[in-house]
């Protein structure tokens, strides 16, 4: 089973930049499609980005679309998303997780497993 260890997140300033990696134990990582999800504090989680095993195919919600890149590195079992043009909705716990159903498209929660404890990003304007 695939473990996921989630980094870099922090305070950014409105228009900022910040890349988060997802540290993946196991030697399954490369097999699976991957998502990166949020949540905010009274609301569901989020979906934010997908790809698949071999990073040729993403998906981004609309809200995050043209701002923010998902990619991976399976040699390094690590899969990173990075955050460009920061808006403070942006402000969100941000946690990885393994898409056990394999269709990148899918946005839903209960299609991924193996969570991360997620690391916090905020957003001021």
């Amino acid at each position: 089973q695939v473990q996921l260890v989630e980094s870099g997140g922090g305070l950014a300033q409105a228009g900022g930049s910040l890349r988060l990696s997802c540290a993946a134990s196991g030697r399954t990582f490369s097999s699976y499609a991957m998502g990166w999800f949020r949540r905010v504090p009274g609301k569901e989680r989020e979906f934010v980005a997908g790809i698949s095993w071999n990073g040729g195919n993403t998906k981004y919600a609309d809200t995050v679309k043209g701002r923010f890149i998902i990619s991976r590195d399976n040699a390094k079992n690590t899969l990173y998303l990075q955050m460009n043009s920061l808006k403070p909705e942006d402000t969100a716990v941000y946690s990885c997780a393994v898409n056990v159903r394999g269709i990148v498209t899918t946005t839903r929660t209960s299609d991924f497993r193996s969570w991360g404890q997620g690391t916090q990003v905020t957003v001021s304007s």
